[in-house]
């Protein structure tokens, strides 16, 4: 039966690690953004109504629901360097899984729902974006975007949560 104490951990899962996980991915993509010169790097957290902004990282209303990364131009721009930053968010999600797995290997982290929360909602994270898709809105998965830009074109150079966008934004 689904009792308080469920209830609670779904609580936890979905308004607590959830974001912490979709925060990991897009720090994943603007950290190779930056390496390879990104300007204009912003993070968005959620939907609706901005809650708080510092820096480069924007938090929404609804900050449990979807996330966004954005930069306007890079200095070095080719098919390795835009395929680095679409992996950029699996390859911090997977690092993050297999770091919370060596703290608890060696007795810094206990066993609990809360990392296993996490290395879930990770796995389920890296997935779907490597995932070569479609997405409802149009836009594409990391891995769909990856594909277009090494077999077909991908003229936008990004994906549903990593955006090449204009300057003049």
């Amino acid at each position: 039966m689904f009792g308080y104490d469920d209830f609670l951990k779904f609580m936890q899962a979905f308004f607590v690690v959830f974001p912490i996980v979709t925060l990991i991915h897009l720090l994943g993509h603007i950290f190779f953004a930056a390496i390879f010169g990104g300007k204009g790097i912003r993070v968005i957290i959620g939907t609706g109504k901005i809650l708080f902004s510092m820096k480069f990282l924007e938090v929404r209303r609804f900050y449990f629901w979807y996330g966004g990364c954005e930069y306007t131009s890079l200095t070095y721009s080719n098919k390795l360097t835009k395929s680095l930053i679409f992996l950029g968010g699996s390859i911090l999600n997977i690092a993050s899984i297999f770091l919370v797995n060596y703290l608890i290997r060696i007795g810094i982290l206990d066993a609990n729902m809360l990392w296993y929360q996490f290395v879930y909602f990770s796995f389920y994270y890296v997935f779907f974006a490597l995932l070569p898709m479609d997405m409802a809105d149009g836009t594409l998965s990391d891995g769909k975007a990856m594909y277009k830009l090494w077999v077909d074109k991908n003229e936008d150079d990004s994906s549903a949560d990593c955006q090449l966008v204009d300057e003049e934004r």
